[in-house]
């Protein structure tokens, strides 16, 4: 077989960044001598995280649309025809084999013009609710990989492969960390210890809401590990000098972290909850209400429904959030059922799976 070469696209957050490097990995794992190039937003947060990954990216001038009429909106059409022409002319230059799309305004036009040029095209949808760039190319898309059921609605049936998220392969047995990741965070192993995340970027409810809760941490005697986000680390940092506080703009040892937590406070991104499912620990779900159709709560639903976690909408934080925590955090019972049901949902194989199909359209 000649030397293959595979373009990823995706990005804008971490959920559609992070899907495409485990792909990366794994076609690189299979095909050592692959070229492998990412493509992302030239603004965004993937121009660094790909780079450190150690694969070469090239940036569009491309931007979501907003939902508010700003100057950026005025300039949308315009960014979009150059990137489409940029796309253009790395597809002509690059010629891969296979392009895949995680999702995100910044797979829009090079997947666009990739269908055009008669190169497969793989989808990969991360949410319950898909995403308008994925709706728009999904006709011209070659498979769609999914993570959720019943997506038929939106995307062509026959086009559709159930494989799950892809998720970082350190997170697979975490338990076997446990110990390294107490040492890794300096944490006291005789105190539980919660787990706060965000998403990528950070989350200001939460951040507020763990702030006014501290004193609650306290009187039930845990450890917080905090993940606020690089946008507001200077607005909370100080909350470090409080005993059992460890408050970080980001969490690169995921795998330590996960392995360290007693109990998750998390925001439902479909990559934190497909990472979530195969870490298996007890999980309070606060979707973000700020997002497309709702699709982080139609994602934490999917595990609620199965008893795999426990959910607190945005505005009942204030009248449910301490009760609930406190629940949680003292009914070893409940710990077990919500680790148990939630384990059984994890596809552990699916960056696997997602590769496969990858490499079915290659064309010897």
């Amino acid at each position: 077989m000649q030397n293959l070469k595979f373009i990823l696209s995706g990005g804008g957050t971490g959920g559609h960044i992070y899907p495409a490097i485990a792909i990366a990995n794994e076609l690189k794992s299979r095909f050592p001598d692959a070229d492998i190039l990412f493509v992302g937003a030239s603004n965004k947060m993937e121009m660094q995280k790909v780079p450190q990954s150690g694969y070469p990216i090239k940036g569009l001038w491309i931007a979501g649309i907003q939902r508010k009429l700003t100057f950026d909106n005025a300039l949308f059409p315009i960014k979009l025809l150059d990137s489409l022409l940029k796309s253009r002319t790395i597809i002509r230059h690059f010629k891969p084999d296979v392009v895949i799309g995680t999702g995100g305004f910044a797979s829009g036009p090079l997947l666009r013009v990739a269908g055009i040029a008669g190169i497969p095209t793989v989808l990969q949808e991360q949410n319950s609710f898909p995403g308008i760039t994925n709706k728009w190319l999904s006709k011209k898309a070659s498979k769609i990989c999914v993570a959720y059921e019943n997506l038929e609605k939106f995307f062509p049936k026959n086009k559709i492969v159930l494989t799950g998220n892809p998720v970082r392969q350190d997170l697979v047995d975490v338990k076997q960390k446990r110990q390294e990741g107490l040492e890794f965070f300096k944490l006291d192993a005789s105190k539980k210890t919660v787990l706060v995340l965000g998403g990528s970027l950070g989350a200001r409810r939460i951040n507020q809401l763990i702030a006014i809760e501290l004193v609650n941490f306290s009187s039930q005697n845990v450890q917080l590990i905090w993940q606020c986000g690089k946008l507001y680390f200077d607005g909370y940092s100080h909350f470090n000098e409080k005993e059992n506080v460890q408050v970080l703009p980001f969490i690169d040892r995921m795998d330590l972290a996960y392995a360290s937590a007693d109990v998750i406070i998390s925001r439902a991104g479909a990559s934190s909850v497909s990472e979530l499912c195969l870490v298996g620990k007890p999980t309070l779900f606060i979707p973000s209400p700020n997002v497309a159709e709702d699709h982080q709560t139609k994602n934490a639903n999917a595990i609620v429904e199965k008893e795999g976690a426990l959910l607190i909408k945005e505005s009942e934080l204030d009248t449910q959030f301490t009760g609930t925590l406190n629940s949680l955090l003292n009914d070893e019972a409940l710990q077990k059922k919500l680790s148990k049901n939630m384990l059984q949902l994890a596809k552990p194989n699916a960056t696997k799976d997602i590769v496969d199909e990858i490499v079915k359209l290659i064309k010897n």
